[in-house]
């Protein structure tokens, strides 16, 4: 299970936006979607943390380092943001552990001897589909 890494809530900047899309009066009346903005450079996030963070190629995450999350799928200004804070962690949680280093492995003999083995007989089917000889006669 992936660590998980607790974030400041003073280094998370929420608003309230208007949702789009249709909703009916409600949309046009009430600010109910929520519009999250974590600046990464300025966080207390590890360094290591941070260089994986915007590393990622992620559209939420600027080419400054901010990282911006908008929810509007509820109608509840709450549940839009307890959504949007769960979105952020799930964010920061995905590079909390570093990746295994890959360990290049070899082909075993057993397998180079199939792999010669297969090559000999394709090629030997298809020197085999030479033109055929008729007799003149």
């Amino acid at each position: 299970m992936p660590a998980t890494i607790t974030i400041d809530p003073d280094e998370i900047e929420l608003k309230a936006i208007r949702a789009q899309g249709p909703g009916g009066q409600n949309v046009n009346k009430l600010s109910s979607a929520i519009q999250l903005r974590f600046d990464v450079a300025a966080s207390s996030l590890a360094d290591a943390v941070k260089q994986r963070l915007l590393a990622l190629p992620d559209h939420r995450i600027t080419e400054q380092g901010v990282v911006f999350i908008k929810a509007q799928s509820h109608r509840s200004q709450d549940m839009n943001r307890a959504e949007a804070l769960q979105r952020l962690q799930e964010l920061v949680d995905s590079v909390a552990r570093a990746p295994r280093k890959r360990r290049p492995t070899k082909p075993t003999h057993a397998s180079r001897l199939r792999r010669l083995a297969s090559k000999a007989e394709h090629s030997e089917r298809k020197a085999r589909r030479g033109k055929v000889q008729r007799d003149p006669w």
